[in-house]
């Protein structure tokens, strides 16, 4: 094991135990940074927490500056909605998320003007 410096053959030596090995594989699952063991295991750890990090910081301006545009666009409605960075271990389709209609949220507002 590359991180504890352990021979997996001390096993069959009689060396090393079973309870050991389940001790050592466990520390590894909780260890911080990519591994192989945890990428076999869940695929979104192929990326680090930085790349996904920079992956929600950039959907997030692509949604904001849609917001942007659509609110102060005169032609608002050729605009799609930006697809976010596909991400691994995680379903490729997206749920399209649904909009308020201006009524909705002139009702909104006048009651929480109303409070």
């Amino acid at each position: 094991m590359e991180f504890f410096r352990v021979d997996l053959l001390d096993l069959w030596r009689g060396r090393l135990s079973l309870r050991r090995i389940g001790v050592l594989i466990d520390s590894l699952m909780k260890k911080a940074g990519r591994s192989t063991l945890l990428m076999a295991m869940d695929e979104r750890a192929a990326w680090a927490d930085s790349d996904h990090l920079l992956a929600r910081v950039s959907d997030a301006l692509e949604l904001s500056n849609f917001l942007f545009l659509k609110a102060n666009s005169e032609h608002s409605e050729d605009l799609e909605l930006p697809v976010p960075i596909p991400r691994p271990g995680e379903p490729e389709s997206q749920p399209e998320p649904e909009f308020s209609t201006p009524q909705e949220l002139t009702d909104f507002f006048g009651h929480m003007n109303s409070l």
